[in-house]
């Protein structure tokens, strides 16, 4: 498989895994890059001493490519870019906040930079800002969301229809279908979240994993969606149910006890953040298999309609 983002990120497969706080460290990620997707570690837990440790960490892990996320709401590191720079990786990731604030630095230090973007206009403001690639989240994902949420069937088309940088689609990608049709849409690339944070490999506690296996697909809740703060997409528990009808004046000082979720296994203890395909996981299991079953499903999802929607020869 080849194309455009397996060339700028220097990986066998264009399958990217999502920069989720706390989690994306060196166990996930370099297992993903081990694999032939490419790991990414995070900045949005805000605790840059713990993830320059998972940075040396990740380079004992795996030889192979991988990169690392710019949270801009959560980094308060003035050398972020030189710290991002002086760790060998090729490629980043911007996310919540202007892409203008470190892209050219980024890029003047020889770095691929790909912004997040939830809707057109922040994607045509990333454009302007001269990123060399978008990814287009849609607001089925889970995590942090805009709050004039857009699913991916109608932004991922919408935003390739404008650009024609290369596009990693994320937001409700989960197997080879999705991510078939994510290509079908436009993407050169896809990018999991909610798959990853179930993996064997995940560092979360087995509670929250058995929760996005017995998940159906109407088990996460859309939190603040007037504000203040962040929007978020989050699995379903009696707290965010109750969230769901009556904000609390302050989102975000329910992640307070976040790591008691993450990694005590207390479901009621934060917010869980997990997107809408935790419906369609039935299981959990090792990176290099969900890597491995995406790219057999994706090309025989293509093949399949290439053959049955392939243009037909006319007759003699």
């Amino acid at each position: 498989m080849k194309n455009r983002i397996t060339d700028l990120l220097g990986v066998k497969y264009p399958i990217v895994q999502a920069p989720m706080g706390w989690i994306a460290r060196a166990q996930l990620a370099s297992a993903v890059s081990n694999a032939g997707g490419l790991g990414i570690i995070e900045t949005s837990s805000g605790r840059l001493d713990e993830v320059r440790e998972e940075v040396k960490k990740m380079k004992t892990l795996t030889d192979k490519p991988w990169g690392i996320n710019v949270a801009q709401a959560f980094v308060r590191d003035p050398d972020i870019v030189s710290f991002v720079a002086d760790q060998g990786v090729k490629f980043v990731t911007t996310s919540a906040g202007d892409p203008n604030r470190y892209c050219e630095a980024l890029k003047s230090k020889g770095l691929t930079v790909f912004h997040v973007v939830p809707n057109l206009a922040a994607a045509e403001k990333a454009i302007a800002a001269g990123v060399d690639g978008l990814v287009v989240e849609g607001g089925e994902g889970g995590g942090f969301k805009n709050g004039r949420d857009v699913a991916t069937m109608v932004l991922l088309p919408l935003v390739c229809s404008r650009t024609d940088l290369p596009v990693i689609a994320a937001g409700g990608i989960t197997d080879g279908r999705s991510m078939a049709a994510a290509f079908a849409l436009g993407a050169e690339g896809v990018q999991m979240g909610t798959r990853m944070v179930s993996a064997a490999e995940s560092p979360v506690h087995q509670n929250w994993k058995d929760m996005i296996v017995n998940a159906r697909e109407t088990d996460t809740v859309f939190l603040n969606r007037h504000g203040p703060g962040p929007a978020l997409r989050a699995l379903r528990t009696e707290k965010t149910t109750r969230f769901e009808l009556e904000p609390p004046t302050n989102i975000m000082a329910e992640m307070a006890n976040a790591l008691d979720l993450y990694f005590g296994g207390d479901m009621e203890a934060a917010i869980a953040l997990t997107g809408q395909v935790a419906g369609r996981i039935d299981s959990v299991k090792p990176v290099a298999e969900i890597i491995r079953e995406t790219v057999e499903e994706f090309e025989a999802v293509m093949t399949r309609l290439g053959r049955q929607y392939g243009k037909v020869a006319e007759p003699a």
